[in-house]
């Protein structure tokens, strides 16, 4: 089960990086082939797992192992173990639902669309900035196959959506093209695409400070913003209404994907701290500032999202109960990252968030099939 309170292990402390082997063949930090001149009868030098780095490493990125970052591999594993399909989940009851008069109130309707509105292309702008932008600038292979992973993840989530969109007969336009017509949605599009833009700008290298701070903020805002925080009022809205037996084949779907997208956020958030670690010049209390500034601004347009998505009551929950959860939510992100909480005293008013995280029981929360899919191996996502 999740846990709130769980600690970041810190990483070892780095040592200085190695320098390219004569005659070796590595990928540079933007995946560039690279060969050090020598006469060619010199035979490259064989990678030192002590010599990896998380950006700027110029170890050969082509090497897996030895490993350093086993942290990684172990959450590229875990992930390989909790693969999931939409199409395995029976979405029968949900178009009855849906069809029927008496099915759904106006509200709750509502809500379904504007999460998917949100959904549908918000997992598309996740992997644009993992294909396009993250993945040529972290040099630690190991790192690298959790994020391949990570990309298939959020094409699985894409589908899903698309999945329940189809199943449902709502009209595509409608919900695809809701990123550019709700405002509530656009302007957290908005706050995420510079991020993007930076990282996925062909001309923009790692390797001096003012860079590597822009690298570890986009990270921050992916990892602890987006998928920590932006996903969250969606995630508890469709799982309240699977909670009252009320579009359970796409509630189900849903609590695959927080599954996944909590591995998502605990990874990125190794990430960060190993960065950090490993460059500490980058941590600056002025950067620190920078990020609580941003942080900020998350809770308020989610919050914005909250009350345009639901507003009036309904399935016993209503916007500003939602103000709590964000702010407990983006405490425990910036405690996570070593930012002293931002708001005071603030509980998670929505426990049984937890549950639905938990795969772990022989049926799944709503009752429609086996829940604890896996390829083999363990559950654990942490």
């Amino acid at each position: 089960m999740l846990s709130w309170d769980d600690e970041v292990a810190p990483p070892t402390a780095p040592r200085p990086p190695q320098q390219p082997a004569p005659g070796e063949l590595s990928l540079s930090t933007s995946g560039v082939i690279r060969a050090a001149e020598v006469d060619s009868g010199q035979r490259a030098q064989r990678v030192n797992s002590d010599d990896k780095r998380i950006i700027n490493g110029k170890t050969d990125v082509n090497q897996l192992v030895p490993f350093k970052y086993k942290w990684a591999w172990d959450k590229y594993l875990a992930a390989c173990a909790n693969h999931w399909m939409p199409q395995e989940v029976n979405m029968q009851r949900d178009i009855e639902q849906w069809k029927n008069p008496n099915g759904l109130s106006d509200d709750e309707r509502r809500l379904v669309k504007r999460n998917l509105g949100f959904f549908v292309t918000a997992d598309s702008l996740a992997a644009n900035n993992i294909v396009l932008g993250t993945y040529r600038h972290i040099t630690a292979p190991e790192c690298r196959q959790y994020l391949l992973r990570q990309a298939f993840e959020e094409a699985i989530h894409t589908h899903a959506y698309q999945y329940i969109v189809e199943s449902l007969g709502l009209d595509e336009g409608e919900i695809f093209n809701a990123y550019n017509e709700i405002k509530s949605i656009r302007e957290k599009d908005e706050f995420l695409i510079p991020f993007i833009n930076t990282l996925t700008d062909p001309g923009f290298v790692t390797g001096t400070v003012e860079n590597d701070r822009k690298l570890l903020k986009s990270l921050i805002v992916f990892a602890c913003l987006m998928e920590g925080l932006f996903f969250y009022v969606g995630f508890a809205q469709i799982l309240a209404l699977g909670r009252q037996n009320k579009m359970t084949g796409a509630a189900e779907q849903y609590q695959y994907i927080l599954r996944d997208e909590s591995m998502h956020c605990n990874f990125g958030i190794d990430l960060i701290n190993t960065i950090k670690m490993e460059n500490p010049l980058l941590w600056s209390a002025e950067f620190r500032e920078e990020i609580k500034v941003l942080f900020m601004q998350a809770v308020e347009l989610e919050y914005r999202y909250a009350e345009d998505t639901m507003p009036r009551g309904v399935l016993g929950l209503n916007a500003p109960m939602f103000k709590g959860y964000l702010r407990f939510i983006a405490n425990r992100r910036a405690q996570q990252i070593g930012i002293e909480p931002l708001f005071a005293r603030e509980e998670n008013p929505f426990p049984w968030m937890s549950e639905m995280i938990d795969l772990k029981k022989e049926r799944n929360f709503f009752e429609t099939r086996v829940t604890e899919y896996q390829t083999g191996g363990a559950l654990n996502w942490e």
